[in-house]
């Protein structure tokens, strides 16, 4: 290889390694200027199932905020259940804290399936917050039903 063409070929290869060095950005975040909300997913689903567990993570939270909303095509409501089975339509979110919703503990429950949920799929969700306003997201379907 030739000098010129050598340098040419490291500077692209340094360039590139250089952008992973840095903080990574994921295509599975989506934030407001005040908090993060981190990669929605769901199992998939059965076509007859009645509802889905979503699950989420927000983080970087600046200001408090509540979630009073999640609207997407493929149910026709939410619930959040918490540890011990009670239910509640909304959630706070406190400042400088991580909140976590997941398949134990406190949850997100997507209720009145349309249809069924295919692994390897991506609908469209929005999360409605009471400061923040719409958040435009994406639920991604990443696992096969257990059992």
């Amino acid at each position: 290889m030739h000098p010129p063409r050598r340098r040419l070929v490291l500077g692209v290869g340094a360039a590139i390694g250089a952008s992973f060095a840095g903080s990574p950005a994921r295509a599975c975040d989506f934030a407001l200027p005040h908090l993060r909300v981190t990669h929605p997913w769901t199992r998939a689903t059965p076509a007859k199932a009645g509802s889905a567990v979503l699950c989420t993570r927000f983080d970087e939270v600046t200001e408090a905020d509540r979630l009073i909303g999640v609207v997407t095509p493929v149910a026709t409501g939410f619930e959040i259940v918490g540890p011990r089975g009670a239910r509640a339509s909304s959630l706070e979110i406190p400042e400088g804290r991580e909140t976590v919703l997941g398949e134990e503990g406190l949850r997100l429950r997507l209720v009145g399936l349309s249809q069924g949920l295919m692994i390897a799929r991506t609908y469209p969700l929005t999360f409605v917050f009471e400061r923040g306003g719409e958040l435009i997201a994406a639920l991604n379907v990443d696992y096969l039903p257990v059992g």
